[in-house]
């Protein structure tokens, strides 16, 4: 079940999914928390482009816009011819003179996904957990051995415990 909702704060409308399952929600526009309840049902269906169209409607009314959007195609019509529209990705670098194959391996490489190689990140972690003695020195140690640069792993050892997934205490590593 879809509803368009209204804000009565900012007057912003947007759809709300399955609006009797949680007991709150929040304009997108101004950030005021409202309760489903209360909210003004402007439009409520099954379908969520129906809902969409109309929200749309709702808006050039409200706008005095409700002639020109009589002109216009559906939303979901709008929709695909957008995805139509332009050139995706590989055209655009082949286009531009530029291999996209080799572009996708790059890429895979960089987040580690390639060639059976390991990310930085990874490669940490994995020192942590085979370290007898997880220090950041000997965090580090394992890690150059396997590629990462000293720094890169001090930097990540201090970022993944920011982060919360590794945990430092009396200089001892741990991963979560």
């Amino acid at each position: 079940m879809y509803a368009v909702v209204g804000c009565n704060q900012c007057a912003a409308m947007w759809l709300l999914t399955d609006p009797g399952t949680s007991e709150s929600a929040t304009c997108p526009r101004c950030g005021k928390t409202h309760r489903t309840a209360k909210l003004k049902r402007f439009y409520e269906s099954a379908d969520r482009n129906a809902a969409r169209e109309a929200r749309a409607a709702l808006l050039a009314k409200k706008r005095g816009e409700s002639a020109a959007f009589a002109d216009v195609d559906h939303v979901s019509d709008l929709e695909r011819a957008a995805e139509d529209a332009g050139v995706d990705d590989r055209e655009y670098l082949e286009a531009s003179g530029i291999d996209a194959d080799a572009v996708a391996d790059a890429g895979a490489r960089a987040e580690g996904g390639g060639s059976g190689s390991r990310s930085r990140t990874e490669i940490v972690c994995d020192a942590v957990r085979a370290a007898d003695e997880p220090t950041e020195e000997n965090v580090v140690a394992r890690a150059v051995e396997h590629g990462v640069p000293a720094e890169a792993a001090r930097d990540l050892l201090a970022k993944l415990t920011r982060r919360g997934d590794l945990t430092e205490s009396r200089g001892t590593y741990r991963v979560l």
